[in-house]
């Protein structure tokens, strides 16, 4: 009887709900629906957070940008951004109310060099010219590092939760790529039009190539692994599927990090010692700077703009003359070099480069695209930025992160076997499609390349700890899981 009185209420509440939500909908108010999403989120917030981070990650490809008041407004990604921040709340709840955590993480060389990087955030968010908008960019950076590092690294103590975490981006950025190529079809592939048909699921055409080109190698680990057939039919199909949306982006930066991969692949296949790399890499160094002279009049000779024709477009990466989108980011980078010159131990602030480099634009290095207002881009660099923003530190402590990541994910990758061998291999080529993207562009502000940068990274420093465990036997996936432990359920 109880039974029945309570499917009672359920359907009278569902009547209700669906005859208030229609009336609203008669007056134009159509925001009730959300209702029951909004209901189910906080739902998997508290009883399943693990699909909670994966509905993140599918709807990360897919998110819009909602900017108002315009720069030093409220800006955000929606509906992640919203999402992230109550994650990171939660977590801190969880993690202030259970005091359970991977001990093995907080100890991680990795996980100290991130949170030295957020103490010198913090600390330069102090001293900021501008500390609102410090403290606002810190916060971003937090609930990305929060979900997509500390979060992840708990997720991934299973490991097979790597391959959900992966096609949970894939199959959404493949519905982008679908709909930038035949929005690009109908403006007979221009490539001036390839800078925008991507919007509103990507701000431009060179975040779109950045999370192409991350994700590219990523592909290979399915192909690679034991599946059926059937299953390597479709991952090759996909492969091709993102070859066309890396052609038709037209973003020079995103070939040359594949390139560049390509290149480390063959260094880790041939197992070419760390050493005879560096001596390699200084011996180049040596023949650039005797060369500097000449190769800049030569590249001053290059008049090739940017185009539609492929091989013109490839020429155009070192025309340093005459295209507007070459000379700009110089710009932008002679801005930030002078902004760090006159603020070199604590910078303006995390965020503020956007606010105060028109001062320093030189008049004879301003393009036909510069603006005062940055409407064209930040400093277009993850590495000058942050001198500009937070000083020497702030550069110094966000390359130990990258180098730290590929140091210990190097070994990690000789060690092991089989299918993780492959996982750790494509995984730090993806990311290291972003580590050389990062010299010309800088989206990690962005959930678009947040999530994916720190997820791989949480994913590698997951199997290093996991591995370590058991070194002799690396975990099958059966390792606690920390994440199940807060959420108050066995795995």
């Amino acid at each position: 009887m109880i039974k029945l009185l309570n499917s009672y209420w359920i359907y009278l509440a569902s009547f209700l709900f669906i005859l208030l939500n229609s009336y609203l909908f008669y007056i134009d108010f159509p925001y009730l629906a959300l209702l029951p999403l909004a209901a189910a989120l906080i739902f998997m917030a508290f009883f399943h957070i693990d699909k909670l981070m994966w509905f993140i990650v599918f709807a990360t490809p897919l998110s819009f940008n909602l900017e108002i008041g315009g720069h030093g407004g409220i800006g955000m990604y929606l509906p992640t951004d919203p999402l992230m921040f109550g994650v990171m709340i939660l977590f801190f709840f969880k993690l202030f109310y259970h005091k359970r955590y991977d001990i093995n993480i907080f100890k991680h060389p990795v996980t100290i060099a991130i949170v030295i990087n957020l103490i010198w955030l913090l600390f330069t968010s102090i001293t900021s010219s501008m500390p609102v908008v410090s403290f606002k960019f810190l916060l971003a950076r937090m609930w990305f590092v929060v979900c997509f590092y500390f979060l992840a690294t708990q997720l991934f103590s299973n490991y097979k939760n790597y391959k959900i975490y992966f096609w949970a981006y894939i199959i959404p950025l493949i519905a982008v790529i679908f709909f930038s190529v035949i929005r690009l079809s109908i403006y007979s592939f221009d490539e001036k039009a390839s800078h925008w048909v991507m919007s509103p699921f990507y701000k431009d055409h060179t975040s779109y190539g950045a999370a192409l080109a991350m994700y590219f190698p990523i592909l290979f680990i399915f192909l690679f692994k034991k599946n059926t057939a059937l299953f390597k039919l479709i991952t090759f199909s996909i492969i091709g599927i993102f070859v066309v949306g890396i052609i038709l982006s037209y973003t020079r930066a995103a070939w040359l990090s594949l390139i560049a991969a390509a290149a480390l692949f063959i260094i880790y296949k041939l197992k070419i010692k760390f050493s005879s790399l560096i001596l390699v890499g200084i011996f180049m160094g040596i023949m650039l700077a005797s060369s500097w002279t000449s190769i800049m009049h030569n590249l001053e000779k290059n008049d090739q703009d940017s185009s539609g024709e492929l091989t013109e477009h490839v020429e155009s990466m070192s025309n340093v003359s005459t295209d507007a989108s070459n000379l700009e980011r110089l710009n932008r980078w002679s801005c930030a070099w002078h902004m760090f010159l006159e603020k070199p131990i604590v910078g303006w602030g995390p965020g503020t480069y956007i606010f105060q480099y028109a001062p320093f634009q030189l008049s004879n290095e301003m393009t036909i695209i510069s603006t005062n207002t940055s409407s064209n881009g930040n400093a277009h660099s993850e590495y000058i930025g942050p001198l500009a923003e937070s000083g020497v530190l702030g550069t110094l402590t966000f390359l130990m992160i990258v180098i730290i990541v590929f140091y210990r994910g190097s070994l990690l990758y000789h060690k092991l076997e089989g299918e993780k061998k492959t996982v750790i291999l494509f995984t730090l080529l993806g990311l290291f499609t972003y580590v050389l993207h990062g010299f010309m562009n800088n989206y990690l502000d962005t959930d678009k390349l947040s999530v994916p940068f720190w997820g791989f990274i949480a994913l590698i420093v997951a199997m290093d700890v996991n591995y370590k465990k058991s070194p002799l036997n690396p975990p099958k996936g059966d390792l606690p899981n920390t994440l199940g432990d807060m959420n108050n359920k066995k795995n």
